[in-house]
């Protein structure tokens, strides 16, 4: 009697939760709207979002060299990179090769069809030109790949602040980059000529 109990807590708890992120977001794309940006770093801390199919903005950015990019992979992750010039980007693969590649081989192989790009709340596209540089010099040198402790997000946080620190998942690269950018983070689609 206690086990179906234990369930549907569990089940209510979830449900709260879920309303409650729903509402955060809610809240953040109303703001964007608006053309609010929040007023304190905590705030930028915690207002970085993540892509997503579903809430797109409405809004397509043009990627500038420098930019930083991201796609999903199987639903479940995002893949990093930097974005190069008209139709290249820079990433780390999983074999540990930092290469350029084309859009195109960007999202094969994921799940994903499009390209997302960091945005402002005003859908400006955060560029950061000494980051390009570090990118590009790291084109065709091999890291030590690990899914969670030298990944893309690893990557593209050290071609940003050069230092190299862990950056298991990609909420972890979001709230460093609201941080650096002291303002809130906002993925919108590229516009791509694929």
């Amino acid at each position: 009697m206690a086990l179906p109990l234990l369930w549907l807590g569990s089940a209510a708890l979830g449900a709260i939760l879920l309303a409650d992120e729903r509402e955060k977001r809610h809240q953040l794309t109303l703001n964007r709207r608006r053309g609010v940006a929040p007023k304190t770093l905590e705030e930028c801390e915690t207002a970085a979002l993540s892509p997503s199919a579903w809430q797109t903005g409405n809004s397509k950015v043009k990627p500038q060299p420098g930019s930083i990019v991201c796609c999903f992979v199987y639903g479940l992750i995002e893949h990093t990179g930097i974005w190069l010039d008209e139709h290249t980007l820079i990433e780390l693969h999983g074999s540990g090769l930092v290469r350029a590649v084309s859009t195109k081989r960007f999202l094969a192989g994921r799940t994903g069809s499009k390209i997302f790009v960091a945005c402002s709340h005003d859908h400006q596209v955060l560029v950061e030109p000494a980051m390009l540089a570090k990118a590009e010099q790291a084109i065709f040198t091999y890291r030590e790949y690990d899914l969670f402790d030298n990944n893309c997000h690893r990557f593209v946080w050290s071609c940003l602040s050069g230092k190299e620190e862990s950056l298991p998942s990609f909420n972890d690269l979001n709230k460093r980059l609201a941080i650096h950018f002291n303002q809130s983070l906002y993925w919108d689609e590229a516009e791509l000529d694929i």
